[in-house]
């Protein structure tokens, strides 16, 4: 994941993203690459604790210069997309896990990425706020999204129509609309 999210770059084979190789990128190339292609949706949800859910989504288009009405206004629209309408104003500590999730997901579609990359979004919530949150990501996945989601669950992964397995580094198998 870390490879992909172009959070290091490999030791050795090449991985194009966008038509760029990222390993002859500079850290701030890479960096941009995380702002405005790739949406991090992680196990631990990495909001800012003490901010609302409205500001922690709207955090990536800060960072991008995005005009406080626009963020904020996209920001609103993304937050009532993924249920959390009446939350905006809530900070991290006043929301339930499955609902600090869905923050994670409105900010990591924020600045509209053409992937997005779940760490085990699933793994610190309760069974039934994990099946709200993989169907969020159905639902952004018919909306045209690419999202690869990383995850040791087979309940999960069951949503997804394909899945590739890895062991000790190196695909095990693939299934594409459970076929091997």
């Amino acid at each position: 994941m870390h490879i992909l999210g172009a959070l290091d770059t490999p030791t050795s084979g090449t991985y194009i993203l966008d038509g760029q190789d990222v390993s002859k990128l500079s850290k701030d190339q890479l960096a941009e690459i995380r702002n405005k292609k790739i949406g991090f949706v992680f196990q631990a949800f990495n909001l800012l604790p003490r901010t609302t859910a409205l500001k922690n989504v709207a955090l990536p288009m800060t960072y991008a210069g995005v005009h406080k009405d626009e963020r904020m206004k996209k920001a609103e629209e993304l937050l009532k997309e993924v249920g959390l309408g009446d939350r905006m104003d809530h900070t991290s500590n006043q929301l339930s896990g499955g609902q600090m999730q869905r923050v994670a997901i409105a900010r990591a579609l924020s600045m509209n990425p053409a992937i997005i990359l779940a760490d085990e979004p699933t793994g610190n919530i309760s069974t039934v706020q994990a099946q709200e949150i993989m169907k969020i990501f159905q639902g952004l996945q018919k909306q045209g999204h690419t999202i690869i989601i990383i995850t040791h669950e087979p309940s999960i992964a069951a949503y997804a129509q394909r899945t590739i397995h890895i062991k000790d580094g190196k695909i095990d198998k693939e299934v594409k609309n459970g076929k091997v």
